[in-house]
């Protein structure tokens, strides 16, 4: 007996119409949308705003504060040094934070290092009323 390869070709081959399994392309899509979504960072930040006003020095825009403190709170976590203008002024550190004055953080310099700040005074106002230990 015979095989007849020619019908069989015909019959299977020109019938035949691409499968394409659509299953793995889905979960792999909806995987990756879950990863990240998991671990993305959505943050109500407007940074555009805040680079524009503030020339991307860092500083908080004057704006962007309610109330008229004289002194505001700055936190670092493990502060261990604060200095102005070269003077330790360590003593004014309370629970991680120190109360910096408004003029100072408006028209001074503020770097601020892991546990540690370091600040420059704009002139006329000296070390001792830059920085005020925070009543928290």
């Amino acid at each position: 007996m015979a095989i007849d390869i020619k019908s069989y070709k015909k019959r299977h081959l020109t019938d035949q119409k691409p499968n394409i399994n659509l299953v793995p392309f889905i979960d792999i899509l909806f995987t990756i949308m879950i990863f990240l979504v998991v671990t993305s960072n959505f943050s109500a930040v407007d940074m555009s705003h805040n680079a524009a006003d503030s020339g991307g020095t860092g500083k908080p825009n004057v704006t962007d504060v309610s109330g008229n403190a004289e002194y505001y709170i700055v936190p670092v976590a493990n502060l261990h040094k604060v200095t102005v203008n070269g003077v330790d002024r360590s003593d004014a550190i309370a629970n991680g934070a120190v109360g910096v004055q408004a003029k100072v953080m408006d028209e001074g310099q503020m770097s601020i290092r892991p546990g540690e700040i370091i600040i420059n005074t704009p002139p006329g106002i000296s070390p001792q009323d830059a920085v005020q230990r925070p009543n928290v």
